[in-house]
């Protein structure tokens, strides 16, 4: 793996991740990546945590639990560092996944306990015992001594005039003074050292007995520690199935944070590989390049062939390509667009980059190229880059060879990127289905790559160009082109037309585009503005009925004194002038409504969904309803999602105050009556007459009969007898 990054610029982004990481581990991690990337989420999600301790490897002393050994304090205090951690983590993360990892980390009691037996440092507290809490006292009285005693020493007069300086100096543990030659006059002691200007470092005389007692009380100490460590050591073997679980856990975890921590920092996102060999990037920046220009490619086909401008990026596009690959597959944060990207599962990562010839391995380029492709036809869901495919030989010959593998390779499946300089190939597999080509963009007016790419062309090198840019004589490359031959030139010629063709047509396509855009969102404020117009008509029409009725009534009450034929007069005229009202309402024609229009009912919004004859069957708010086409408006917008209800639409009628039942059979004058009793009811009406006869009196019977259960009814009699008398019914609502 670490050649492979060598290969893709990716030992910086390894060797910065690592740092994140509490102990070194290999970046793959094993088992489900769906849980995996769940958990790294969640994580990502949550508040920071408190950084895991730098704990070493383990492997080692579990190898010595599981043999009954005796651990050192220090590999105990690493196993106590992770109970420790995990006790933290149980006690913060209770909720999802991360919830439920840490319920199932079932931590013994008596391992809890050994955790209270160490101080921060590592070291076992002078509480745990009795004869801890006593070699702690006696050593700092010792120490005190000491200090006391050189401190003495070194305000004595003679012993100053030998001082090199008035510090007290710890040497091998030892604590010493520096002092000049001809010192053994004054002072008696021991020398342990020497410095680099020639004097001694010595331990004075009067600081032996101290020196041999701090070594007892020391000596104590380690006996006392060694007991402690051996009977932690054997409760470690007997938990050893759960040290051993707990250290991969902590692995895990640390694989986890280390990642989400270095997004953080970074500003980096994760993509969760997905099933297949699709490979969408958009905005995708390879972690070696200091500014990076992001990169946006869909390589939804097998082969990808890159071509064109030398320095123009094509290697570093294969390169991220692979790179965004294997970040991906390790679950590693990368500088990307995630939501909008899509990134395969890929068994192997094979890249094919460098020139396999040295000194050493005795192989030429090419059989170097054919030793490394002859490894392709063995493996199975591998993404492949080939870096300048036709390296190391004739390159008419190359590209016949490498189509007739690279045809093969399509056929077992296999995801390829291809960079090349030469055309020949990328023509002969051109017309292929599964070949995308790719052609790396020169801008002749500045004379330099834009590092942007133009899909379905092949590209120009632009070698004479890139030699005048780096100083090569202008007169040398005039000679190389005519050499190079006016056919050949031509062709150059017309692969950059037909690039800065495909340009154009794509900037123009841009531009419609956006053109088409504004003119969409101004077709809909339109028809937006003309039902906001029609809604403010109809409001106003409703309005100006309304007051009509209150005109009509009041007149009703005015006329109820005067002359009854007159009255009835002045209220038929009302009525008729009603009529004439509604012809201020201007005549629409629209355009005939079909299946799939957006439609107004009332004021809802709906869409219908079948026409049989005059009637329509309408989706609106939630429900279906069979309602008459003459009653639908066509609207612009979509109709709102609202929770499914019972929608009641309401028509303003033109209604009379008097109904003429005559000649009707029973069943035809009551249906007549309701809907005329209705019309009444909404145009305010609070008196009506009914003409019925007198006849059989079977007709009377029916109207009365219905009457006696009308919800609305204030009650009815016979009309007087200039207004019809018994062959009428007067009726008060």
């Amino acid at each position: 793996m670490e050649k492979l990054f060598s290969k893709l610029d990716l030992v910086d982004y390894a060797s910065s991740f690592k740092h994140f990481l509490a102990r070194e581990k290999p970046l793959f991690m094993e088992g489900d990546a769906n849980l995996h990337y769940k958990l790294i989420h969640e994580l990502l999600m949550r508040d920071r945590l408190k950084p895991l301790p730098e704990v070493p490897n383990l492997d080692v002393a579990l190898m010595h639990l599981s043999k009954m050994g005796v651990l050192r304090l220090s590999e105990i205090f690493a196993f106590v560092q992770m109970i420790a951690y995990f006790l933290y983590l149980k006690s913060i993360l209770r909720e999802q996944s991360l919830g439920e990892w840490m319920e199932r980390i079932l931590i013994p009691e008596e391992l809890q306990r050994i955790c209270d037996y160490f101080d921060d440092k590592g070291e076992l507290k002078a509480s745990v015992d009795e004869q801890f809490a006593h070699i702690a006292k006696s050593l700092k009285m010792v120490k005190e001594e000491m200090n006391s005693t050189l401190r003495r020493l070194i305000s004595t007069e003679k012993i100053a005039l030998y001082l090199a300086d008035k510090q007290i100096h710890y040497i091998n543990n030892q604590e010493a003074l520096l002092v000049r030659g001809g010192f053994n006059h004054v002072l008696k002691g021991n020398v342990i050292g020497r410095s680099s200007s020639g004097f001694f470092y010595v331990v004075p005389e009067a600081l032996s007995k101290l020196v041999s007692r701090e070594s007892e009380l020391l000596d104590k100490k380690e006996e006392l520690v060694y007991t402690y460590a051996k009977q932690i050591s054997s409760l470690f073997s007997k938990q050893l199935k759960f040290l051993s679980f707990a250290n991969k856990e902590f692995d895990r975890f640390d694989a986890y944070y280390a990642r989400v921590a270095y997004a953080r920092e970074k500003d980096m996102d994760f993509v969760l590989p997905s099933k297949g060999n699709a490979l969408k990037l958009e905005n995708f920046a390879h972690p070696a390049l200091l500014h990076p220009k992001p990169i946006s490619i869909d390589f939804s086909k097998q082969v990808l062939m890159i071509t064109g401008v030398n320095a123009g990026g094509k290697t570093m596009l294969l390169k991220s390509i692979l790179s965004a690959a294997i970040l991906s597959k390790y679950l590693l944060p990368m500088r990307i667009d995630a939501k909008h990207s899509t990134i395969g599962s890929f068994k192997e990562v094979f890249a094919i980059l460098d020139d396999p010839q040295n000194v050493k391995n005795d192989i030429s380029t090419f059989a170097g190229r054919m030793s490394e492709f002859s490894k392709l036809f063995g493996k199975k869901a591998t993404l492949v880059g080939v870096d300048e495919i036709e390296l190391g030989t004739d390159a008419d010959e190359a590209a016949n060879l490498f189509k007739v593998m690279i045809e093969k390779l399509i056929d077992k499946e296999m995801k390829i990127v291809i960079t090349t300089h030469h055309k020949r190939l990328a023509s002969l597999l051109a017309t292929h289905p599964e070949v995308e080509l790719l052609a790396a963009i020169y801008d002749e007016k500045t004379e330099r790559p834009t590092y942007s790419f133009l899909k379905g062309t092949i590209g120009k090198s632009y070698a004479f160009e890139t030699a005048l840019r780096y100083g090569i004589p202008q007169t040398l490359v005039a000679e190389a082109r005519v050499l190079y031959g006016e056919d050949k030139e031509k062709l150059n010629d017309l692969i950059q037309k037909n690039i800065d063709l495909e340009l154009k047509m794509r900037q123009t396509s841009e531009e419609l585009e956006t053109k088409l855009h504004e003119v969409e969102k101004l077709k809909l404020s339109l028809k937006d503005e003309k039902e906001r117009v029609k809604d403010e008509f109809e409001l106003a029409y409703s309005k100006m009925a309304k007051e009509f009725q209150e005109a009509i009534g009041e007149a009703k009450k005015a006329i109820k004194s005067t002359d009854t034929k007159e009255s009835h007069r002045l209220l038929n005229k009302a009525n008729q002038l009603h009529q004439e009202t509604k012809k201020v309402i201007p005549e629409h024609k629209p355009e005939p409504l079909v299946v799939g229009d957006r439609i107004k009912y009332g004021s809802s919004k709906g869409v219908i969904k079948s026409i049989k004859k005059e009637e329509a069957m309408i989706e609106c708010d939630g429900i279906s309803l069979r309602v008459p086409l003459s009653k639908l408006k066509r609207s612009g917008n979509p109709p709102k999602a609202q929770r499914a209800g019972v929608s009641i639409s309401k028509e303003t009628p033109s209604a009379s105050m008097i109904l003429d039942l005559h000649g009707l059979r029973a069943d035809e004058a009551i249906e007549r009556l309701d809907k005329f009793l209705s019309d009444a009811l909404m145009s305010g009406f609070d008196e009506v007459l009914v003409y019925h006869g007198i006849g059989t009196g079977k007709l009377a019977y029916a109207v009365r009969t219905f009457l006696s259960s009308y919800p609305a009814l204030v009650s009815y009699g016979d009309a007087p007898i200039n207004m019809g008398g018994f062959g009428a019914t007067l009726i008060k609502l």
